[in-house]
């Protein structure tokens, strides 16, 4: 079914890799509709508790594919994607505001990292973005480009990246479109860490099964849904919806299996979902 990305699932890891690598995984309709695809296959396996995305090659993205940028500039507007790929993960309580072209993986009910292997531009940095957490290799180079091309901050950009970074940096990356290198993205925020490159997926993957391993997966799912919710609003609504949500909590084994284990010296044994 997959022509253009690599699904792959080591429990509790889903592997979801852009596979165009002659073309530094440059992003084309059809790599949009696969990767929705996967991640609804992805969040609907009780197998998989953390969804890695990353790319093959030397990049992780070099942004919107050439040939339809210049379809575009042509006068072509059409995006078709291939019916038997039709998919709609996400949890549509999150709300309309992250169920949008790329930002429902922020809606999806499973941690998504991403692997940030290589090159990450234009679009690809939006779609990073709105990923959970993104690790990067040290060789990964970053670039907005638009303001290079005759566009705008696009999918969203102008929201997630001052969210990221702040508005200072995020102009700057945006007014520029200078290239950032690893270590800048980990000391402005645009990515959680930074690790030599032949170790990131090894490391992501550590980290996948660590989180599995010791954390509630229904904790995470609702733990997500609040911090993007609440990126919308207010403190006190932030506050009184955490008050019962906890309460709900109180009343769910995931609880009592996370006190217990505490009190055991045993790692819990949390239910998949």
């Amino acid at each position: 079914m997959y022509e253009e990305i690599l699904y792959e699932v080591e429990d509790p890891v889903a592997t979801i890799t852009l596979n165009r690598p002659a073309q530094l995984n440059a992003w084309t309709d059809r790599m949009a509709a696969e990767l929705k695809h996967a991640m609804a296959r992805a969040e609907a396996d009780p197998q998989v508790v953390v969804i890695v995305v990353t790319g093959a090659g030397r990049g992780f993205c070099a942004g919107a594919d050439l040939k339809r940028l210049e379809a575009i500039s042509a006068g072509e507007r059409s995006f078709g994607a291939a019916p038997e790929l039709a998919a709609d993960p996400g949890d549509p309580e999150v709300g309309e505001s992250f169920r949008g072209a790329y930002t429902y993986l922020m809606s999806i009910r499973k941690p998504v990292v991403a692997a940030v292997n290589g090159a990450c531009a234009g679009m690809a940095v939006p779609i990073a973005l709105c990923c959970d957490v993104r690790f990067a290799s040290d060789r990964a180079v970053f670039t907005t480009a638009f303001s290079r091309r005759g566009l705008v901050a696009e999918w969203g950009l102008s929201w997630l990246l001052p969210r990221a970074v702040g508005p200072a940096h995020a102009l700057d990356l945006l007014f520029s479109a200078r290239k950032v290198g690893g270590a800048e993205a980990e000391r402005i925020g645009l990515v959680n860490r930074v690790v030599p490159h032949d170790e990131l997926l090894p490391f992501v993957r550590a980290w996948a099964k660590d989180v599995a391993a010791h954390c509630s997966p229904t904790s995470m799912r609702i733990m997500k849904r609040q911090v993007y919710q609440n990126l919308t609003d207010s403190l006190g609504n932030a506050e009184r919806e955490s008050i019962r949500l906890m309460i709900e909590s109180f009343g769910r084994p995931d609880f009592r299996e996370g006190v217990m284990s505490f009190l055991e010296k045993r790692d819990p044994k949390f239910g998949r979902v």
